[in-house]
């Protein structure tokens, strides 16, 4: 095999498969990315074996046929080279010779043959706007448990049907919920029977890179089988195992009878919050929040490092209620929403507390749940 392809696209193609090739690993292709000259295009593609990425850039192909190397490697050492045209030529024994300019290097690789095989993609089910599916995994994702053992948590649910989509995430503590009403473009007849998938942590990583790779106005092209699903942007296939197992029933979570609602501005008690929680335990990262006519406040104390205390206005006019809640739980709802305010409902102080966006468009719906703590 033998192409030559201009070096900036090839280590921009490179870098997306960064996240996906096994850093450490008893199985060595898996560290590999598999490279295959075919008409026009070299296509590149790297595995963990749970999630699989495929992508290509132009390239004038000499010869066609397919490679193994470093992935690592091979994009540390042509990210070095000048901005022009490299060529890469497969020899007998496995190793790929590289010329650039004036530089000659030959790089260790492995049989083609070695390498995993990717499912292939089945029928389409949704076309989604990438826009939409990036902005709801950046608001569900940190809520995503990180303990191994709960694996049906360590994912988010996916869920469409003819009317839009909605993920749903919780560690058991938190659950994040956001549901756009959105178009799925022509495929209601099977989006309208409704897909329920567990995507992996991982995959959402991998699907927010891939988006920002892509125009603001494009569209994510779905699918899924008993196995895997795929998100296709362009010329780039991004391919997850599903995960397996029941996720919790995320609708007896939801409040519905948390009537007393505070209004804040998100700047004002995002800032207090971070401030407070410097004096917190590091540990249960605890704060106070009482909930008062006007006002909001903030309380923090910790034997080692001392305490403090803010207090934030606010439209309540609710029961005087004080809260215990996880400071990083509130603040990383805080710091994923856009909007300027930001509505605080309760219920007492036993039952969990639920934060949204407030003044937001009917066209998405973000709740956020958190359970409290005793203090």
């Amino acid at each position: 095999m033998e192409f030559s392809v201009s070096k900036i696209d090839l280590v921009r193609e490179l870098g997306l498969s960064q996240g996906v090739v096994e850093k450490k690993t008893t199985i060595p292709i898996l560290s590999n990315v598999l490279l295959e000259a075919q008409g026009d295009r070299v296509v590149l593609t790297a595995t963990d074996l749970e999630l699989g990425i495929r992508c290509s850039c132009p390239a004038k192909v000499k010869k066609e046929g397919a490679g193994t190397v470093p992935a690592r490697k091979l994009l540390d050492y042509t990210r070095l080279l000048p901005d022009i045209e490299l060529n890469l030529k497969f020899m007998e024994n496995h190793w790929a010779n590289i010329t650039c300019g004036r530089s000659r290097t030959k790089m260790a690789g492995m049989s083609r043959e070695s390498f995993p095989e990717l499912p292939v993609m089945p029928e389409a089910v949704a076309e989604i706007p990438v826009r939409i599916l990036s902005s709801m995994i950046s608001r569900t994702a940190f809520a995503i448990s990180m303990e191994e053992s709960r694996f049906t948590l360590n994912g988010a649910l996916l869920l469409l049907g003819e009317s839009g989509m909605t993920m749903v995430a919780t560690d058991g503590h938190r659950l994040a919920f956001v549901e756009s009403s959105m178009e799925t473009n022509g495929s209601g007849a099977k989006a309208g029977k409704g897909f329920r998938a567990l995507i992996p942590k991982k995959a959402m990583g991998e699907i927010v890179k891939l988006a920002e790779e892509s125009g603001p106005e494009s569209k994510a092209i779905f699918a899924g089988d008993d196995n895997h699903l795929f998100f296709k942007f362009g010329e780039r296939l991004l391919i997850t195992r599903k995960l397996t197992g029941n996720f919790p029933d995320y609708e007896r979570v939801l409040p519905k009878e948390n009537t007393n609602i505070a209004k804040l501005r998100k700047e004002e008690i995002r800032s207090a919050i971070e401030r407070v929680s410097q004096f917190a335990d590091e540990r249960s990262r605890a704060v106070r929040v009482q909930f008062g006519q006007g006002e909001v406040k903030v309380f923090s104390s910790s034997v080692e490092t001392g305490e403090s205390e803010e207090s934030v206005p606010t439209e309540y006019s609710g029961p005087d209620l004080e809260i215990g809640f996880n400071a990083q739980y509130l603040l990383d709802f805080l710091r994923a929403i856009s909007q300027d305010e930001v509505s605080f409902a309760l219920k007492d102080q036993k039952s969990a507390g639920e934060m949204r966006p407030a003044g937001e468009e009917a066209k998405d719906h973000y709740r956020y749940v958190v359970m409290p703590m005793r203090i």
